[in-house]
């Protein structure tokens, strides 16, 4: 089979909860840490972990700690003999038939095999060559939002993470939608300005120069705000009715806003859930949020078109679960 009939074959994947009583292992792959677990199949987390992410310029250098946790948690969930499923969520690019990363903010990890990395070191432990699944950041938000969260009620809907960055993606038909090479819906790199600046990725104008909350502190710094150096100071002050912290966060929801309608206009999904550390702020970012959303979503069929604030504090590995829970031999 060729490569691309490969990729179009991956294109989709069915969202599973497993077979009973079955526990897989899930990672979530950060840029300060990794997270591991064990997780049973109604999104129990029985055993969980956390590694420092290294920062080494050798990639085995960098994936040490990982391997290392991988044979702690399993010995000591006593999972030896049995053929794991694992699903591995990373920061892209990825390349989900070709299991490799390349996470922008892991400089070791370039085109790095760290689907037959995990492998390897699953079956060194546990004797038996694993299942490996490996998605976006972002579409493992999806899936853990899509399974136990705020859109376990939906069959389609797209996860996003407003923190540091913009990340998405999408479940449709209670399917993940990964695109051929698993980066599909990298909504915080829709260019919302076509003559805007140039943004880190090559783009210009992209959603992620906007609404990220970096980007907006420094915007509302250059605009004389002198409240502090994060998302959440900025916030607070916009809480407490500082005009330009109110400014600000105002432009970087309308720019979220027309990145999540041409999304929705594009996908033809309606339900949005938005988590990550910025979102955590509540009405002062869903507010101006919805508010903008009803100048850019104007066609008929998401007119209705829905924001809700995510529900679960480790969205990332839990999908990295149900991820695992999907992957097949």
């Amino acid at each position: 089979m060729g490569l691309l009939a490969e990729r179009e074959r991956t294109e989709f994947m069915t969202v599973s909860n497993g077979s009973s009583g079955e526990s897989v292992l899930a990672i979530d792959i950060g840029g300060t840490k990794i997270a591991i677990a064990v997780v049973s199949s109604d999104g129990t987390i029985t055993h969980q972990r956390r590694v420092p992410t290294l920062h080494r310029a050798d990639g085995d250098a960098t994936f040490a700690p990982l391997g290392a946790g991988l044979a702690e948690t399993i010995a000591e969930a006593g999972l030896e003999g049995t053929q794991l499923r694992v699903g591995i969520g990373s920061a892209g690019p990825i390349d989900s038939p070709g299991g490799w990363i390349s996470p922008v903010n892991i400089g070791a990890w370039r085109e790095y095999p760290i689907v037959a990395k995990v492998a390897e070191a699953v079956r060194t432990v546990s004797g038996v060559q694993p299942l490996v699944g490996l998605a976006q950041d972002g579409h493992c938000m999806a899936l853990g939002e899509h399974w136990l969260g705020a859109g376990k009620d939906l069959h389609s809907m797209v996860g996003m993470v407003l923190s540091t960055g913009v990340g998405a993606g999408a479940v449709i038909n209670d399917r993940l939608f990964g695109g051929l090479t698993g980066n599909a819906v990298l909504l915080g790199h829709i260019s919302v300005n076509a003559w805007g600046d140039e943004c880190v990725c090559g783009g210009h104008g992209c959603v992620e120069m906007y609404a990220r909350g970096p980007a907006m502190v420094e915007a509302a710094q250059a605009k004389g705000w002198t409240g502090g150096d994060d998302a959440e100071a900025l916030t607070s002050d916009a809480r407490a009715g500082n005009e330009i912290a109110i400014a600000v966060i105002d432009d970087g929801m309308r720019a979220l806003a027309a990145g999540i309608a041409a999304t929705a206009t594009l996908l033809d999904v309606t339900h949005f859930v938005l988590g990550g550390g910025v979102s955590k702020a509540g009405a002062v970012i869903f507010e101006p949020l919805r508010k903008h959303i009803a100048d850019y979503a104007t066609m008929s069929y998401v007119a209705d078109l829905e924001v809700r604030p995510a529900e679960l504090e480790n969205a990332g590995l839990l999908g990295a679960a149900a991820l695992a829970l999907s992957v097949d031999s």
